[in-house]
């Protein structure tokens, strides 16, 4: 039986204040999932946190709060550093190498360079390194500009606190994070020959085309197979590499970044997110934990 509407478009029981609070939560859901995502560096517990926002945020009084976007990015920031400190505590103990949960992005997600960056693979690491604060604080600072004002009521510190949490992060991220940048022209021309001695089977083909210092990470979570240290210089990943079957193998975007997603039996079995450096491979992340990989057949809709 379709539901009834009232004569201004509503369904009967619901009030203009609670119409008012879904299309504002609805026109900033994008954002707050990539906050949410950002300081959790999980998909999952991204959508567990939106969700809860929601269910806060529809018992707000929308009518007293000036600013929308402003309000639920606290309530997100807030809801998404209470479960990072609870779920550090499981990475702590997480069997081999821990890695971000893999979103597929559109390809115009690369042209905001400061986006792609952040929620890159590389970088995202770098922020596990972080304090919880000092991750939120380093994300709604660098990634989306926020004043500091509104980072401090976000984080319930200081204005003057978060600036200094602020250097601080961003000298500790500085220090890690990989070095150089480099250009979308180079970055497809690296993948495209690597994505060629991959599917070829090419052995000298990849040696050629990764860095000699190459690392891959594999993430199996202790479920399926993967190398519980990282795989390090261009002849061991290389060996690594030589067995994926090239008959499976999908070209796509991951976390702003190029891509191949590995098939097994029609479904997803590794996502292998690529970082060029220096017009070569220099790092390679697997994502193999099936556990990660319920967003890697949907593109996310991500933005700042």
């Amino acid at each position: 039986m379709t539901q009834q509407q009232t004569t201004d478009g509503r369904t009967p029981g619901t009030t203009p204040a609670a119409d008012a609070a879904t299309t504002s939560f609805v026109a900033h859901r994008n954002l707050l999932f990539t906050v949410a995502y950002e300081v959790l560096g999980s998909a999952s517990d991204a959508e567990d946190v939106l969700q809860d926002t929601w269910l806060r945020w529809a018992d707000v009084d929308v009518a007293t709060v000036l600013d929308h976007r402003a309000y639920l990015v606290r309530m997100t920031t807030r809801r998404a550093l209470t479960r990072l400190r609870t779920v550090r505590r499981r990475r702590e103990s997480y069997a081999g190498p821990w890695l971000p949960e893999p979103l597929v992005t559109a390809p115009d997600v690369a042209d905001d360079v400061v986006l792609a960056d952040g929620v890159s693979m590389a970088v995202l690491l770098v922020l596990e390194t972080l304090a919880p604060t000092e991750r939120a604080v380093f994300v709604l600072r660098e990634v989306f500009a926020l004043e500091y004002g509104e980072i401090a009521e976000a984080v319930e510190k200081s204005p003057a606190a978060v600036r200094q949490i602020t250097h601080r992060a961003r000298s500790h991220v500085a220090a890690r994070r990989p070095r150089g940048t480099v250009s979308a022209a180079e970055s497809r021309e690296a993948f495209a020959a690597f994505r060629r001695a991959v599917t070829t089977g090419d052995l000298q083909g990849l040696l050629d085309v990764i860095a000699p210092d190459v690392v891959l990470l594999t993430d199996g979570g202790g479920v399926v197979q993967a190398a519980l240290e990282p795989v390090v210089g261009a002849r061991a990943v290389a060996a690594v590499l030589a067995r994926i079957d090239a008959g499976d193998v999908e070209t796509t975007e991951v976390n702003g970044q190029p891509a191949l997603v590995l098939r097994r039996d029609g479904a997803v079995d590794t996502v292998l997110a690529v970082r060029v450096a220096g017009g070569r491979v220099a790092g390679l992340y697997a994502v193999r934990n099936p556990d990660k990989l319920g967003h890697a057949g949907r593109t996310a809709d991500i933005r700042r």
